[in-house]
């Protein structure tokens, strides 16, 4: 390795020895990875959900179809994620509208990567329908229709 090589590997080890020395002594330190670390548990869940078809793994020997592959289910988690974003966003406005003591605490552990109430496997339907104000009205809680 080369002299300046060395020096990069040295230099990266003072910040690996810092990370685990705050891993070690900080609480908040901890708690502060450990959120991150189930945030992107919980985007691998819906990444799951989504490429149910194979389980989760990618058959396809060329590096090419792969990455084909990989952009796709990128792009539609961002727009899961998009989609449940903004419609936590309407039903917290409308939870506050209707002068609901929304908890700030609450909604910070609010995710848009809940991935229960996606129908992965049922009948698609691709007529835009016409949504007035850009959003479908949101389920009443007065009306069970879920089975």
């Amino acid at each position: 390795m080369s002299p300046l090589g060395e020096a990069v590997a040295s230099y990266g080890r003072i910040f690996k020895t810092l990370h685990i020395l705050a891993a070690a002594t900080e609480e908040s330190y901890r708690r502060d990875i450990k959120g991150l670390r189930n945030l992107q548990e919980e985007r691998h869940g819906l990444a799951e959900k989504i490429f149910h078809g194979k389980k989760g793994e990618l058959y396809q020997r060329y590096h090419k179809g792969m990455e084909a592959q990989l952009s796709g289910l990128g792009l539609i988690l961002n727009c899961v994620t998009l989609w449940n974003t903004r419609y936590l966003d309407a039903a917290l406005k409308q939870l506050r509208a209707q002068n609901y003591p929304v908890q700030h605490e609450d909604v910070a552990r609010l995710s848009p990567f809940a991935h229960a109430h996606l129908n992965v496997t049922g009948t698609y339907s691709f007529v835009l329908p016409d949504l007035a104000g850009g959003l479908r009205p949101l389920r009443d809680d007065d009306e069970n229709d879920l089975p």
